[in-house]
């Protein structure tokens, strides 16, 4: 397994490092690859570095990111197939648009007859391998464009399933209308696509509310640097030593 770096000197980051990251509430994914690119580019006088990610998060969740720097970019396809893990919370009685809080909650039904055996019922058939059609509102691309871009635009889209596992999805509380869980997934899985599933299951509609990645593969979100942590420490470097 590839070790997250220590970096020591600026020169690290051309060479290359695997930074463990947990993403702000509200930032894109690139927000923060951008972020950390300005701050490397800043410190070492350069005007381009190779900075990526491993696997978006949208912008209402939070956790772990991979980033990684220089030769160390050529890591990131690998890292993309690793299994995440998730926890977060559905709400039910309502969808929407965009599978989570993004866009308004519409179609509401009552939920008031849910009980926990009928909600814990519905789990084992969220288990194992499955075809799952993710939302529309995503970047899959549908005749070369971004599938978000044709629903933006009021298109009429039809995404195709796609194959993906669930090793374990467990609702650990229930205080309706919200329920929390955590999934632990394949590669290509689409959380959102679940509270949307789910809440059609149970019959009331649902939409995921709150999301956290809590691990990708072997590496934990605990051990992540807060993002304006880790851009103080990139800042407090000794500036590069120029060739004579």
């Amino acid at each position: 397994m590839m070790r997250p770096s220590k970096f020591q000197k600026c020169e690290d980051f051309q060479t290359g490092q695997m930074l463990l990251v947990e993403k702000p509430i509200g930032w894109t994914s690139f927000d923060v690859v951008n972020k950390v690119r300005f701050a490397i580019k800043h410190k070492l006088k350069v005007r381009k570095i190779k900075v990526g990610h491993s696997g978006t998060l949208d912008p209402m969740a939070t956790g772990l990111l991979i980033i990684c720097t220089g030769k160390w970019t050529k890591a990131l396809h690998e890292l993309q197939g690793l299994d995440k893990e998730y926890t977060g919370e559905i709400t039910v009685g309502a969808t929407t648009a965009t599978y989570d809080k993004e866009a308004l909650p519409e179609n509401q039904k009552s939920y008031t007859h849910l009980t926990q055996e009928m909600i814990l019922s519905k789990v084992d058939d969220f288990q194992g391998p499955l075809n799952q059609v993710p939302p529309i509102f995503s970047a899959i691309k549908k005749d070369g464009v971004a599938a978000y871009q044709l629903a933006r635009r009021g298109k009429e889209i039809e995404l195709e399933p796609r194959a993906v596992v669930i090793h374990s999805f467990v609702i650990e509380q229930i205080d309706l209308p919200k329920m929390s869980f955590n999934v632990h997934c394949s590669k290509g899985f689409y959380v959102r696509s679940l509270a949307n599933d789910f809440g059609h299951e149970l019959g009331t509609g649902g939409y995921l509310s709150a999301l956290r990645r809590t691990a990708i593969g072997a590496y934990r979100v605990e051990d992540a640097w807060n993002l304006d942590d880790l851009i103080q420490s990139i800042d407090a470097l000794d500036a590069p030593v120029e060739a004579s």
